[in-house]
């Protein structure tokens, strides 16, 4: 993509209507424009981030199993009478009436939706486990949304919902979203701690957050120091095998929410207590909606079973707020890898300089080639004007290309993290990113 052509409306000062790191930077990036209260318009670089991390979230789901559906935002209140939510969600939900005077409402999530498709089409035990989720977005009608998309009214959210014929088999599927939760936020460059957490309004007696420590985050947290140091998961995993071992081992090390935290479990002088921002919550709810809504199948020895289900959330657009809030600077946002907008930024400092423009014309293309989806600055902008706004949207690398490093052959390679360059010749440049 070429900067002069691209639509990235950034802002040199920091809006005053933002109180948290990754509002200020998302506004100031043109990663988003606020529609209304708690609700945004997602701008190319931001709507980028956004389908990288929804990417993600995909595969690892689809590695474990998981199948994916498409279900709609507004849905009949009907279904949540039948389960008892309606008049117990609280003003969260949006209530709607059609032109038929029907009541409806904008989904704040989909319990009661998917168990009604399951139990329209599974009858036997032989089509459990299964495991359906979609990507869609929801809307809860915060009394006080703030902090950008970080607490917004609307935003993305992968909800999985897992059927099983007993309770055994509920924690084969909890323990997969368990695994698959891990790797999906070390994919993104996260350490996101999975907490023993209170179940709220979604019902069940098990359940973990995934917790990034951060200072803005909405509650306190603690867990045992050791998890600082800890690797988080990234090897391959067999889905079909005993998961169990795993868990064990991520939830032996103390970390619990402020609702479930309790003092005798872990030494004061091994406790970190800070505050964390929620990517993700497990939960395990046994028959609470199955038996509401009537999803049954036959068992092998004769006879019916209420299934066993489980959800599993994970706030898409909420990640892009929390990425920014564990990786950033004074400069600007600075992006992992496998998420970032594009791979690399290519700078001309002397846009109009034939040596210049045909160089970067050339990283330009053999990047693109390479499938390192370069952003090229050719704007007729000040050397300082590109090379801030780089920093600002915090692309991995960056190769800066000006006629004093052409004449002696070499171009100006820099590593947005740890802001270290390097002067190398074109062909380097090349290998070193492409790789």
């Amino acid at each position: 993509m070429r900067l002069s052509r691209y639509f990235l409306p950034t802002m040199k000062d920091n809006p005053k209507e933002a109180q948290v790191v990754s509002h200020r930077l998302m506004l100031r990036a043109g990663m988003i424009q606020q529609a209304s209260a708690g609700i945004y318009s997602w701008l190319p670089l931001g709507f980028n981030v956004l389908q990288k991390i929804e990417q993600i979230v995909r595969e690892e789901q689809n590695a474990a199993g998981a199948q994916e559906i498409l279900m709609p935002t507004i849905q009949s209140a009907d279904l949540w009478r039948d389960s008892g939510r309606y008049d117990d969600y609280g003003q969260e939900m949006l209530r709607i009436t059609d032109r038929h005077d029907r009541d409806m409402l904008y989904g704040p999530t989909n319990e009661e939706q998917v168990t009604d498709i399951f139990r329209t089409h599974v009858r036997s035990y032989r089509n459990v486990p299964l495991n359906l989720y979609h990507i869609q977005w929801k809307f809860r009608d915060e009394v006080r949304p703030r902090f950008g998309i970080m607490r917004g009214r609307e935003f993305l959210m992968k909800d999985a919902y897992s059927f099983d014929l007993d309770f055994e088999g509920a924690r084969r599927s909890y323990n997969q979203m368990f695994v698959a939760y891990l790797k999906t936020f070390a994919r993104m460059g996260l350490k996101a701690i999975p907490m023993v957490a209170d179940t709220g309004p979604i019902g069940g007696d098990m359940s973990h957050e995934f917790i990034i420590l951060a200072d803005i985050g909405e509650s306190e947290v603690y867990c045992h120091k050791d998890w600082l140091d800890l690797d988080v998961l990234t090897s391959e995993i067999d889905y079909q095998g005993d998961l169990q071992p795993i868990v064990d081992k991520f939830t032996k090390i103390y970390a619990a929410t402020d609702e479930k935290h309790d003092p005798s479990l872990c030494p004061p002088e091994d406790l970190v207590s800070t505050r964390g921002i929620e990517v993700g919550q497990i939960f395990y709810f046994g028959t609470k909606y199955s038996e509401a809504l009537g999803a049954k199948v036959s068992k092998p020895d004769g006879g019916e079973a209420v299934v066993h289900m489980g959800s599993y959330g994970i706030g898409v657009s909420r990640l892009v707020g929390g990425i920014i809030e564990a990786s950033h600077d004074e400069r600007g946002i600075i992006w992992p890898e496998p998420v970032a907008p594009f791979g690399v930024g290519v700078i001309n400092i002397r846009t109009g300089d034939e040596a210049c423009d045909a160089a970067a014309e050339d990283l330009y293309a053999k990047l693109t080639t390479a499938g390192r989806e370069p952003l090229l600055d050719d704007r007729d902008e000040r050397p300082g004007s590109k090379m801030a706004d780089m920093d600002l949207i915090g692309l991995p690398w960056q190769i800066i290309i000006g006629p004093r490093g052409l004449k002696n052959g070499v171009v100006e390679v820099k590593n947005r993290k740890t802001g270290e360059t390097e002067e190398m010749t074109p062909e380097a440049a090349l290998n070193k990113l492409a790789r």
